[in-house]
């Protein structure tokens, strides 16, 4: 593992691309502590209390959100935009073609997730604003609220320029990587608070040890399976072009397990959560009676919770793998399933074969979404958020960034992190 380390730090150019990812790290985490003028931080702790939903939504901000900093939306309405887009492209014809024209769609398509992350973020800018006003210390007028909901645009827009600063010249995804900064940086928090329950004797080192324990055999299996793929053999068929043979190689087509990745667990949870939402900034009682039904940990919840991560699995799958045409590309370059006919026989085994691992995949989200929910209650560790999204998260960055990391080591004939 040193020696990796070091063959990392040795290759100048990789070097420098770390160096500068810690850079921008460093911004994001010192703009998380700036607060946005005019927020009673008493007023506000009263407001988040032991509310699971803020919980939920502080930890993607990376604590920036019980400070009400100027970056507490984090990068969510990019990452809101781009699930828009991705899933209008199926259904809009003009943005599916931007997605086939290669670059210069590619480019299309980026300036329109930006367009939309500034309206989706303003919009939410707008909500949260009104939705915090009880720890707003000024006025409550619409000139208050309006610059309010601007500056924590302009924070959205920032975050999302650092992001791709880093995928251009960093190392990995830049958006995804602020997200995973955002997650890890509640882990020392984690840690302290459950030292100090030990401490103070509210659990003892057997508990604690056990919900260490539980949290290390939850992150391996979470690799497993994100690790894990059904390889489908493809045979390509010779080609005589002039004097050259193309083709005639053998190769296999890899089927994620958890194709969809964490996608259906963020869809269900903002289903889920929309409810508990309006509740929390109404007095209506029939609206507070049904948002009490769906409450975090309530049976209703978990197996709605489960319908819900199971459906979108399935349906997030459907939308990004598309057989028939990945059936149809391999029949256009002379592939083919052994023992399969090229074309509709192809295309009815490999949705045969989608549709078993996509189960597997879905039950596997189900599970990483609620077993941990259980292990405070388990160990008696509470007031530390250990849930499945945000472990899918950080272990799928992870996998990716080392990836991209072997990648550039191997490339200057260097031995990289896995053998």
């Amino acid at each position: 593992m040193f020696a990796a380390l070091q063959n990392v730090w040795n290759a100048v150019e990789l070097r420098k691309k770390i160096i500068f990812t810690l850079m921008m790290f460093a911004v994001f985490r010192f703009g998380a502590h700036i607060p946005v003028p005019g927020i009673d931080s008493a007023k506000l702790a009263q407001l988040f209390g032991n509310n699971n939903l803020f919980d939920l939504m502080d930890l993607f901000a990376g604590g920036s959100l019980s400070k009400f900093s100027i970056f507490a939306m984090s990068i969510t309405p990019y990452i809101n935009a781009s699930i828009i887009m991705q899933l209008l492209g199926v259904v809009v014809p003009t943005i599916e073609r931007w997605g086939k024209e290669g670059e210069e769609g590619r480019k299309k398509i980026t300036q329109t997730v930006r367009y939309g992350t500034v309206i989706l973020a303003f919009i939410q800018g707008v909500g949260m604003s009104y939705g915090f006003s009880a720890a707003m210390t000024f006025s409550h007028g619409f000139i208050s609220h309006l610059l309010v909901a601007t500056i924590l645009t302009a924070g959205t827009v920032f975050l999302m320029w650092i992001g791709e600063q880093i995928t251009e010249n960093g190392v990995g995804n830049g958006i995804s990587l602020l997200i995973f900064a955002g997650i890890v940086a509640r882990l020392p928090s984690g840690i302290y608070t459950i030292f100090e329950y030990v401490r103070a004797g509210t659990i003892n080192i057997i508990s604690a040890f056990a919900f260490v324990l539980m949290a290390a055999a939850m992150v391996l299996f979470v690799i497993w399976i994100q690790q894990g793929q059904r390889k489908i053999p493809v045979q390509y068929a010779k080609r005589v072009v002039g004097r050259r043979v193309y083709g005639g190689q053998s190769t296999y087509l890899p089927l994620k397990v958890n194709q969809a990745g964490v996608i259906p667990i963020i869809f269900a949870s903002s289903i889920l959560m929309f409810p508990l939402t309006i509740a929390q900034f109404t007095n209506i009682s029939w609206i507070k009676a049904v948002a009490g039904w769906f409450a975090w940990g309530s049976v209703m919840n978990t197996a709605f919770y489960i319908l819900f991560i199971i459906f979108f699995t399935y349906f997030y799958t459907a939308v990004t793998f598309n057989v028939p045409e990945v059936a149809e590309n391999m029949k256009k370059n002379g592939g083919f399933i052994p023992g399969l006919r090229p074309g509709k026989p192809t295309a009815e085994y490999l949705e045969r074969v989608m549709s078993r691992i996509t189960l597997a995949g879905a039950v596997f989200l189900a599970l990483i979404a609620v077993v941990p929910n259980g292990m405070g209650w388990l160990t008696g560790v509470q007031g530390v958020y250990f849930g499945g999204t945000a472990l899918l998260i950080v272990v799928g960055v992870a996998l990716d960034t080392m990836k991209q990391i072997e990648a550039m080591i191997l490339q200057r004939h260097y031995q990289g992190f896995m053998k």
